[in-house]
């Protein structure tokens, strides 16, 4: 359990950087139409070393996300994913120059105490396979998040950035639900379709959301989407559990985790550093 906990925290850090990378990269991309999702967007962004520095980051959180999901609770590292964006912060702050607001710094802390409940409460993994009307929902879902893109861009602007976050969040999601659910290797298994429809659409849906609107709405949908949902199907469905008499704290610890992440949710994508000023010479 100490392991999965190492590695979810890591995998959170592994995140939160890429944010940072992408989210700048996005930005300097060439906009494109203004609608949903924009699969070309992608593309422009890939010519950016900092986009493909923060995909490497990505791709290392993710690995230290499936050992993390393979030893703890679902909900554990679900918050602690969320908590990527108190690592964000702190990057903006030091790296950017970006000023935390004394609430900022307050929600990073609560975030923090948080996980340290979850840490304290939460028990191992459940250990149901899940049924196969679940594995086949996922993979509906995953082609949900898909349509949900598509609806997103007749929507008015200012509707559109949060339904593409929760879109995305409910894309990660489906992954975290799928590595827990996978055993092997079975392509015959809708899983593993499942896996790479939603977190597929989960990364166009998002890059979207971060180009085309709010960050803090974009964002706020996201953690929404992958944290609530997979928490309740680990619990209902896996068999997650925490230890004995202490469901409150976990309960509790999660609330905290998310809520803390909310306030920390302008973070999503972090703002660009301003250009330095000129010296002013003397006329």
């Amino acid at each position: 359990m100490l392991l999965g906990m190492i590695c979810a925290l890591a995998s959170s850090v592994c995140f939160g950087a890429a944010s940072v990378l992408q989210a700048m990269a996005a930005r300097a991309a060439e906009p494109g139409t203004g609608g949903g999702v924009d699969v070309a967007l992608m593309w422009r962004a890939l010519r950016q070393w900092r986009y493909l520095a923060g995909l490497g980051a990505d791709g290392l959180g993710f690995v230290l996300q499936i050992v993390a999901l393979r030893t703890l609770p679902i909900y554990v590292v679900g918050a602690a994913l969320a908590a990527s964006l108190a690592v964000t912060a702190v990057i903006a702050s030091r790296v950017l120059n970006v000023r935390l607001r004394r609430v900022e710094w307050w929600a990073v802390a609560v975030v923090c105490a948080g996980l340290a409940m979850l840490a304290l409460a939460s028990g191992k993994e459940g250990h149901r396979d899940g049924s196969e009307a679940l594995r086949w929902a996922l993979l509906g879902i995953s082609f949900g998040v898909l349509l949900l893109g598509v609806v997103a861009g007749r929507l008015p602007e200012r509707s559109r950035a949060l339904v593409l976050g929760l879109g995305a969040g409910f894309g990660f999601g489906v992954v975290e639900i799928a590595v827990r659910l996978i055993d092997g290797i079975d392509f015959t298994d809708p899983v593993w379709y499942a896996l790479l429809v939603g977190g597929g659409a989960a990364f166009m849906l998002l890059t979207s959301a971060l180009q085309r609107g709010s960050v803090t709405t974009a964002t706020a949908g996201a953690v929404l989407g992958e944290t609530i949902g997979p928490a309740i199907v680990g619990v209902a469905w896996l068999g997650d559990r925490t230890r004995e008499g202490l469901n409150w704290l976990a309960i509790l610890g999660f609330a905290v985790a998310v809520a803390g992440s909310l306030t920390l949710a302008r973070f999503g994508e972090a703002p660009a550093p301003e250009p330095a000023r000129e010296p002013v010479t003397p006329s």
